[in-house]
C-alpha cells in the first residue's frame, strides 16, 4: 500500500500554522473529517438517547456507531465498548468496580514501565501490590520475572501495550497467558499503542484493553473494550434510574455525542490512509499497518541522528519501541530543550509524562525527566531532519 504523508497533511488544519508536532505521545492533532463531524453534530438536532422523536433517536445513532467503530479499530465487539471521558476515569472505573470483590489477601499486578494511570487505580484499591521492574538501559519488561509475580492470589495484571515514555513494547501476549494460567485477568494501557500500529485485543490476551481517541487523530474522548461476557457480571455503582445493562451502565451521565461523531470520523479517516479496500477493519489494519512502516523509517532517521551527537543520552536504547524516544541532552536540563526548540516551532514534550516509575527507576525524575520526541503518520523525513538539525545545534551561551 502506497503511504502519501503529503497528502495526508493537507486534511489536517491545524499542520498549516507552520509548528513541527513531535509531541503525538501527548496528543495528536485531530483531522479535518472529525472536526467536521463534530461541528455537524452540534448544528444537528439531537437530545437524551430514546425512540419517541427523530433527535432522541439521532443520538442513539451516533453512541451504536461510535461502539462499531470503535470495535473495528482494535478488534473488539461492540457491546463491550465503554465510553468515558479519559483512559484515566475509566481506569478508575474499572479499578473501583473489579476490586469491590477483592481484599488485602488479593494481588494485583503493576509495572515501572507503565503511565501512572495504569498504576495508582490499581495500586490504590487496597489489593496487595506487587511490582514488575524495568530494565532502564533497555526499556525491556523481562517476561519471566511475571512467573514469580503472578500466583494463584493474583487478580489483575496490568501491562502497557507501549510505554508512553520510551516506546517501548512489552511481550503483553505472553504475560497475558501466564496471567490467565493463573486465573487472572489483564488490564492493558493501549493508549499510546493504538495510533502507531494495528491492535487485536484477543490477540494481545486483553481482557480490557483501554485507548484515547485524541491520540489517533480525534477527539479528547476515550473507550475501554472488554468482551460482553467480561462487563455481565461487574457492576459498578450508580444511579437508580441510570441504564442497568452493559456497556452503558458503566457509562456515567449524558456521553458526549458530538465527541462520539468525532470518533467515528477517526476511525473512518484512518480505515482511509492508503486507500486500502475491503471492509473497515480490514482497512483499519492495512492502512495502520502501512503508517507504521512510514513511522517507524522515520524513527529509525531520529534514532540514527540522535546517536551520531555524543552529548545525546538515550533512554531505553536497547528497545523494540513504537516512533517515541526520549533523551537529554548532556549539560542541559530537559525542560530548557524543549523550550530551545519551542522557540524555533518544534513541539516536543519534557518531564516524566506521568511515567512516574520509570523515571523515578532511572533516577531521572528529580533532575527534569527527560525530552520525549514522538513521531505521528503526519511527519515527515524533512521535519526530522529539521528537529535534529535544531536541536543538535548547541545553544549559543549568553555573555556581556
Amino acid at each position: 500500500m502506497i503511504f502519501d504523508a503529503e497528502r495526508l497533511r493537507t486534511h489536517y488544519p491545524a499542520l498549516g500554522e507552520g509548528f513541527l508536532h513531535f509531541d503525538g505521545a501527548g496528543g495528536t492533532q485531530p483531522a479535518e473529517p472529525v472536526i467536521a463531524a463534530i461541528a455537524g453534530a452540534m448544528r444537528t438536532a439531537v437530545a437524551n438517547r430514546g425512540t419517541a422523536h427523530e433527535p432522541a433517536r439521532r443520538s442513539g445513532e451516533i453512541v451504536a456507531a461510535a461502539r462499531s467503530a470503535v470495535a473495528d479499530l482494535v478488534g473488539a465487539d461492540p457491546a463491550g465498548v465503554v465510553f468515558g471521558p479519559s483512559a484515566t476515569a475509566l481506569t478508575y472505573l474499572v479499578a473501583r468496580t473489579l476490586a469491590a470483590g477483592w481484599g488485602p489477601d488479593d494481588e494485583v499486578v503493576v509495572s515501572r514501565l507503565d503511565h501512572d494511570a495504569n498504576v495508582r487505580p490499581w495500586v490504590q484499591t487496597g489489593a496487595t501490590v506487587r511490582w514488575a521492574d524495568v530494565d532502564v538501559k533497555t526499556g525491556e519488561l523481562s517476561v519471566e520475572q511475571y512467573r514469580s509475580l503472578i500466583g494463584p492470589r493474583t487478580r489483575l495484571v496490568a501491562i502497557t501495550a507501549a510505554s508512553n515514555a520510551t516506546g517501548t513494547v512489552p511481550a503483553v501476549r505472553e504475560i497475558a497467558d501466564l496471567a490467565h494460567a493463573a486465573g487472572a485477568q489483564v488490564y492493558v494501557d493501549g493508549v499510546h499503542a493504538t495510533a502507531h500500529r494495528p491492535t487485536d485485543v484477543a490477540a494481545l490476551g486483553a481482557d480490557f484493553y483501554v485507548t484515547s481517541a485524541y491520540k489517533w487523530s480525534g477527539p479528547h474522548y476515550a473507550a475501554v473494550v472488554a468482551d460482553p461476557s467480561v462487563w455481565e457480571p461487574l457492576h459498578p455503582v450508580k444511579l437508580i434510574p441510570s441504564p442497568a445493562g452493559a456497556p452503558d451502565r458503566f457509562e456515567y451521565g449524558t456521553l458526549s455525542f458530538e465527541l462520539l461523531a468525532g470518533i467515528t470520523a477517526a476511525v473512518d479517516f484512518l480505515a482511509g490512509l492508503t486507500g486500502a479496500e475491503g471492509d473497515r477493519r480490514s482497512r483499519v489494519l492495512a492502512s495502520l499497518a502501512a503508517a507504521e512502516r512510514h513511522e517507524n523509517a522515520l524513527l529509525t532517521r531520529l534514532l540514527d541522528g540522535l546517536a551520531a551527537d555524543d552529548r545525546v543520552t538515550i533512554c531505553a536504547a536497547g528497545a523494540e519501541r513504537c516512533p517515541t524516544v526520549s533523551f537529554r541532552i548532556a549539560g542541559e536540563a530537559p525542560a530548557d530543550t524543549a523550550r530551545r526548540l519551542g522557540e524555533r516551532g518544534i513541539c516536543v514534550s519534557h518531564g516524566d509524562y506521568y511515567a512516574v516509575e520509570y523515571f523515578e527507576a532511572a533516577g531521572l525524575r528529580s533532575t527534569g525527566g527527560a525530552v520525549r520526541a514522538s513521531i505521528y503518520h503526519y511527519n515527515t523525513a524533512d521535519e526530522v531532519d529539521r528537529l535534529l538539525e535544531a536541536l543538535l545545534t548547541p545553544p549559543v551561551a549568553s555573555g556581556r
